[in-house]
């Protein structure tokens, strides 16, 4: 079962999982909020069940677990957009704490032999600009952000049922996915979109943080890895050690479609923006013997040309963001409201 399945990595995922191991029957269980898009599995339709819940729903977590027989769930159901946890973090704590612990429960009840769970590398805080530091699986969580917050909480509920109760769990912190089918309030299909329609690629101040990028196809092929290989209560860093800033990815951006740089528009950065992340990813590497597959630069082209291609996939999607970046400037809570 996949939970958050119709999501950005998710729906990669299925589709990944489906193509690789088409002996396996798959569920995909999604509550269909905003980033949720059951477009992104059309072509799939007919090769899975699909469940409509939350993961905060105990009894429907359950039933999905007991009725299909699952015996592996992957979590990637999450909130997961850093600018929105500044406007409405109840929203981030209650799916990604409480709904992890939520499925966690009905993990445990229904008997399930193995519980992976999809984190991320914001957990751990920041690096500086000016060193060549990284995490590693050790590193001390850090979080930032009301998004990193509850990300970490989740982590610590998925170690904490391992420990206490047995279950049998694993985790991948991931570095920032990029590719097909990821919903355009995030960067790289923002800024495609965007220029696409000669409108400003808004970067945020501080240009020159940085990021490290994967392909999902390759994060899809770790957690494959991990599902067959990997440790039952250990956690494997996946990532490139490719790192690149927001004005070098809009520069890209800009290049592959031909546009202008005078479409590059600085805005105030958020609140708690870190500055740079990097994961070791010796551990995995040695371990299962997962490397990256898709150079970032070919990767990247790719990917602005499938937005390209597929504009009656994203065109829909554009209204349904419920925040506008540089929205928390003058913002006030909006429980206060």
């Amino acid at each position: 079962m996949v939970t958050g399945g119709a999501g950005f990595i998710g729906s990669n995922f299925v589709r990944y999982w489906i193509e690789n191991h088409p002996g396996d029957g798959v569920v995909v269980y999604d509550a269909l909020t905003y980033a949720g898009n059951r477009e992104s599995l059309a072509d799939l339709e007919g090769r899975f069940e699909f469940i409509h819940a939350d993961i905060c729903d105990y009894e429907a977590a359950l039933e999905a677990l007991r009725v299909h027989g699952i015996e592996t769930v992957v979590n990637f159901a999450a909130e997961s957009h850093n600018s929105l946890a500044i406007l409405d973090p109840g929203r981030f704590f209650r799916s990604n704490v409480l709904g992890t612990q939520t499925l966690l429960e009905a993990a445990r009840t229904a008997g399930i032999a193995r519980f992976h769970h999809i984190s991320t590398c914001e957990v751990y805080g920041d690096l500086p600009l000016d060193t060549e530091e990284s995490f590693d699986e050790q590193s001390p969580y850090r979080p930032r952000t009301p998004y990193n917050a509850s990300k970490a909480g989740a982590d610590h509920a998925v170690r904490a049922y391992g420990e206490t109760f047995g279950l049998p769990v694993t985790i991948t912190n991931c570095a920032n996915n990029y590719g097909p089918y990821q919903f355009p309030e995030k960067v790289i299909p923002l800024f495609t979109a965007n220029a696409l329609d000669d409108q400003p690629l808004p970067m945020y101040a501080s240009t020159q943080n940085r990021r490290e990028w994967i392909h999902v196809i390759d994060h899809c092929r770790a957690v494959d890895m991990v599902l067959e290989k990997g440790r039952v209560g250990e956690t494997y860093h996946v990532g490139t050690g490719v790192e690149a800033s927001i004005e070098e990815i809009a520069d890209a951006v800009l290049d592959a479609l031909g546009k202008p740089s005078t479409l590059k528009k600085i805005v105030p950065d958020r609140p708690g923006h870190d500055r740079r992340y990097l994961l070791d990813c010796s551990k995995i590497e040695a371990e299962l013997g997962w490397k990256p597959t898709v150079a970032f630069d070919d990767g990247l082209k790719d990917t602005v040309a499938w937005y390209a291609a597929n504009r009656a996939w994203w065109e829909p999607l554009r209204g349904r963001a419920p925040v506008v970046e540089s929205a928390w400037v003058g913002a006030t809570s909006p429980r206060s409201t």
